[in-house]
């Protein structure tokens, strides 16, 4: 017979498989009136007791009937459309709708969202680890398994939705909380070393995109912000750039979009050197765009990419992400002085301690040399 607690509160009774249950009241039914039960279980009763009651505290102000509404899939669904629509940037709609459709719903989506556990949460990322990368032409020659970095975004969509769930009192906890997440390899920086830059510009000229990849290197841009520049962010006279938006493939279509975050919106100076070029630019194009499509459009950022390979593979040079030429610029500014919030500035990086994290290996190479020459300094005044 089940042992009633004090207050109402619920029932801890041992079952026949040996495990200890307990039992309690979640609201009523508004429809038949009926009580809605819940339980939680464990190995003695003095756990049970244990979890009944942070249950019974978690449940107080629960919408439980609604909550019953949903499965996880159709939460997802609501989450994206009412919420990551809106806080997401347009360029990564695609991307997190991609989660849910390919890896979120064939797995966890039918689970009614107040039976959601950190489990079978943990149990899915391990899934995904080895068996969870959809199939397609492009990807035969590729793991079968997503990479720690994916199942960490993936992990990022489900806790964004459970506590968007939370705070509508749809469930008590958030089961992401205390999942175990695989390490992330950091892919190694790989940049263009100083003496590596004649060649490549040299074959850039070659190619016919010179200018292009020589205002990234001279700015640092990232990719969709070089592609969006219009002639009337430029003051050549006075050697400015405001920069103002990007260009992003959403939906399949290049479209202009705004900026990754506020510090991306930002105003750069440029060289004499960098203020000619842009003028022979100018001179060769047509239109609004600094480096507009052959049709006057913006350029393809995958495009892009691809001139890049082209011309590193013609120069003789190791292949790098376009990305990398970011990192050149700011490797190279650091190493020949540039203080560190001025490059973080540039950047657009959100503070100078993540720049610095970013570009330690640079820092700590100047902060030897700048050991050696005070060591010579000193030394040379007790010799």
């Amino acid at each position: 017979m089940a042992k009633r607690r004090a207050n109402g509160e619920g029932n801890i009774r041992k079952r026949k498989d040996g495990r200890w249950e307990g039992r309690y009241t979640a609201g009523r039914d508004p429809e038949s009136g009926k009580v809605i039960y819940k339980n939680v279980l464990g190995k003695t009763q003095a756990e049970v007791k244990e979890k009944l009651a942070r249950a019974i505290e978690n449940s107080k102000g629960l919408d439980v009937v609604k909550a019953g509404q949903y499965t996880v899939g159709q939460w997802m669904d609501v989450w994206f459309e009412n919420y990551a629509k809106i806080k997401v940037r347009p360029s990564s709609h695609k991307t997190y709708k991609g989660y849910i459709e390919n890896h979120i719903k064939p797995n966890i989506g039918r689970i009614p969202l107040s039976k959601l556990t950190t489990l079978e949460v943990q149990a899915l990322y391990r899934k995904l680890l080895t068996s969870g990368r959809v199939e397609r032409t492009e990807s035969k020659q590729q793991s079968k398994g997503l990479s720690a970095k994916t199942v960490h975004n993936i992990n990022q969509v489900i806790s964004s939705a459970m506590a968007l769930a939370m705070s509508q009192k749809l469930i008590s906890s958030n089961p992401t909380d205390g999942c175990a997440l695989p390490k992330v390899e950091h892919q190694e920086m790989k940049t263009l070393a100083a003496d590596q830059l004649a060649a490549f510009f040299l074959e850039a000229k070659n190619s016919g995109v010179f200018e292009m990849y020589y205002l990234e290197l001279a700015t640092g841009l990232r990719r969709g912000e070089l592609l969006g520049l219009k002639w009337d962010d430029i003051d050549l006279d006075t050697g400015v750039i405001q920069v103002k938006r990007q260009v992003a493939r959403i939906d399949g279509e290049v479209v202009e979009a705004p900026l990754k975050t506020k510090n991306s919106y930002r105003t750069l100076s440029i060289g004499a050197d960098a203020v000619e070029i842009l003028k022979e630019q100018r001179d060769k194009v047509s239109g609004g765009y600094v480096f507009p499509s052959p049709n006057g459009g913006p350029i393809s950022p995958d495009s892009v990419l691809h001139m890049l390979h082209r011309v590193l593979e013609r120069a003789g040079l190791p292949k790098i992400r376009f990305h990398d030429l970011r990192h050149t610029f700011s490797t190279l500014a650091l190493q020949n002085g540039v203080d560190i919030k001025t490059v973080s500035g540039m950047l657009g990086h959100y503070s100078a301690g993540f720049t610095l994290d970013t570009y330690a290996h640079v820092t700590t190479a100047a902060q030897k040399e700048a050991a050696k020459t005070m060591g010579n300094l000193l030394g040379s005044s007790i010799r």
